[in-house]
């Protein structure tokens, strides 16, 4: 019994693993997209504003930036994407980057 739950504990992470296989290609393609956008520019926001309380006043700010290392490699945006998707999804995209939905190239 004992030798069992030793067998069943040592197999999860395989039975967990085994379970993550690849994704359909239209799936991967939208994933894959945020990617793309990355690799293309870095994406940010900046938001300002005052709160007002029993104390008085008081401002406060956030920046927020995130640049993919695609970006910072110079990689080219379709040549990232179609290595995500093949990654993911184990094929080549149905549609190339600039014929995807939402594409801002």
């Amino acid at each position: 019994m004992v030798m069992a739950q030793r067998n069943a504990l040592w197999l999860a992470p395989f039975a967990v693993l085994a379970s993550c296989g690849p994704i359909p290609v239209d799936q991967a393609e939208r994933v894959c997209l945020r990617d793309a956008e990355l690799a293309q520019r870095p994406r940010g926001s900046v938001a300002v504003g005052a709160a007002s309380g029993s104390g008085g006043t008081h401002g406060f700010g956030r920046v927020e930036l995130e640049i993919g290392s695609d970006y910072l490699m110079g990689r080219d945006p379709s040549a990232v994407f179609d290595r995500c998707v093949r990654r993911r999804s184990g094929q080549m995209p149905e549609r190339a980057l600039q014929d995807q939905p939402g594409w801002r190239g």
